[in-house]
Protein backbone atom coordinates (compact mmCIF):
# COMPACT_ATOMS: atom_id res chain seq x y z
CA UNK A 1 0.00 0.00 0.00
CA UNK A 2 1.12 3.54 -0.62
CA UNK A 3 -0.35 7.00 -0.36
CA UNK A 4 -1.81 8.13 -3.66
CA UNK A 5 -3.32 11.21 -5.27
CA UNK A 6 -6.35 11.11 -7.56
CA UNK A 7 -7.10 14.09 -9.81
CA UNK A 8 -10.35 15.63 -11.04
CA UNK A 9 -11.46 17.97 -13.80
CA UNK A 10 -12.79 21.42 -12.93
CA UNK A 11 -15.98 21.26 -10.83
CA UNK A 12 -16.20 17.45 -11.28
CA UNK A 13 -16.36 14.46 -8.93
CA UNK A 14 -15.48 11.75 -11.46
CA UNK A 15 -11.92 10.40 -11.34
CA UNK A 16 -9.61 11.41 -14.18
CA UNK A 17 -7.90 9.08 -16.63
CA UNK A 18 -6.36 5.88 -15.39
CA UNK A 19 -6.93 6.73 -11.71
CA UNK A 20 -9.57 4.00 -11.46
CA UNK A 21 -7.02 1.25 -12.07
CA UNK A 22 -4.76 2.57 -9.30
CA UNK A 23 -7.71 2.99 -6.94
CA UNK A 24 -8.85 -0.59 -7.51
CA UNK A 25 -5.40 -1.85 -6.47
CA UNK A 26 -5.75 0.11 -3.22
CA UNK A 27 -9.28 -1.21 -2.75
CA UNK A 28 -8.10 -4.79 -3.12
CA UNK A 29 -5.42 -4.27 -0.49
CA UNK A 30 -7.80 -2.56 1.94
CA UNK A 31 -10.53 -5.17 1.47
CA UNK A 32 -8.08 -7.97 2.31
CA UNK A 33 -6.55 -6.05 5.25
CA UNK A 34 -9.56 -4.93 7.32
CA UNK A 35 -7.32 -3.64 10.12
CA UNK A 36 -5.84 -1.02 7.81
CA UNK A 37 -7.43 2.40 7.61
CA UNK A 38 -7.08 5.44 5.40
CA UNK A 39 -7.97 9.12 5.32
CA UNK A 40 -9.31 10.72 2.16
CA UNK A 41 -8.44 14.41 1.87
CA UNK A 42 -10.55 16.30 -0.67
CA UNK A 43 -9.08 19.40 -2.29
CA UNK A 44 -10.07 21.95 -4.93
CA UNK A 45 -8.42 24.73 -6.86
CA UNK A 46 -8.73 28.27 -5.53
CA UNK A 47 -11.58 29.38 -7.75
CA UNK A 48 -14.99 29.66 -6.11
CA UNK A 49 -16.11 30.39 -2.57
CA UNK A 50 -14.67 28.69 0.48
CA UNK A 51 -18.03 27.08 1.28
CA UNK A 52 -18.57 25.76 -2.24
CA UNK A 53 -15.07 24.29 -2.37
CA UNK A 54 -15.41 22.57 1.02
CA UNK A 55 -18.56 20.91 -0.34
CA UNK A 56 -16.87 19.96 -3.63
CA UNK A 57 -13.89 18.45 -1.79
CA UNK A 58 -16.33 16.46 0.34
CA UNK A 59 -18.20 15.18 -2.75
CA UNK A 60 -14.88 14.10 -4.26
CA UNK A 61 -14.06 12.22 -1.04
CA UNK A 62 -17.44 10.52 -1.17
CA UNK A 63 -16.94 9.50 -4.82
CA UNK A 64 -13.63 7.81 -3.99
CA UNK A 65 -15.05 6.21 -0.82
CA UNK A 66 -18.04 4.85 -2.76
CA UNK A 67 -15.73 3.10 -5.23
CA UNK A 68 -13.67 1.63 -2.40
CA UNK A 69 -16.78 0.39 -0.59
CA UNK A 70 -18.16 -1.16 -3.79
CA UNK A 71 -14.93 -3.19 -3.90
CA UNK A 72 -15.39 -4.53 -0.37
CA UNK A 73 -13.65 -1.92 1.77
CA UNK A 74 -15.50 -1.35 5.04
CA UNK A 75 -16.74 2.18 5.70
CA UNK A 76 -15.11 1.95 9.14
CA UNK A 77 -11.72 1.86 7.38
CA UNK A 78 -12.28 5.23 5.73
CA UNK A 79 -12.09 8.69 7.30
CA UNK A 80 -12.76 11.73 5.15
CA UNK A 81 -11.93 15.41 5.39
CA UNK A 82 -12.41 18.22 2.90
CA UNK A 83 -9.89 21.03 2.85
CA UNK A 84 -11.47 22.73 -0.15
CA UNK A 85 -8.99 25.31 -1.40
CA UNK A 86 -7.14 25.65 1.93
CA UNK A 87 -4.24 23.25 1.18
CA UNK A 88 -3.11 23.78 -2.41
CA UNK A 89 -0.43 21.57 -3.91
CA UNK A 90 0.63 24.59 -5.99
CA UNK A 91 0.17 28.27 -5.18
CA UNK A 92 0.55 29.43 -8.78
CA UNK A 93 -2.41 30.95 -10.57
CA UNK A 94 -2.21 28.90 -13.78
CA UNK A 95 -4.32 26.13 -15.34
CA UNK A 96 -1.53 23.64 -14.63
CA UNK A 97 -1.44 24.58 -10.96
CA UNK A 98 -5.21 24.43 -10.70
CA UNK A 99 -5.19 20.90 -12.12
CA UNK A 100 -2.71 19.81 -9.40
CA UNK A 101 -4.96 21.24 -6.70
CA UNK A 102 -8.13 19.41 -7.80
CA UNK A 103 -7.43 16.14 -6.01
CA UNK A 104 -8.21 13.58 -3.34
CA UNK A 105 -5.24 12.32 -1.40
CA UNK A 106 -5.48 8.76 -0.06
CA UNK A 107 -3.34 8.57 3.09
CA UNK A 108 -2.66 5.38 5.01
CA UNK A 109 -3.02 5.92 8.76
CA UNK A 110 -0.87 4.51 11.47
Amino acid sequence: PSNQVYYFDFDQTALKGDAMKALLVQADYLATHPGTSIRLEGNTDQRGSREYNIGLGWRRDQAVARILEQQGVRSSQIDMVSYGKERPASFENTPEAWSLNRRVELIYKG
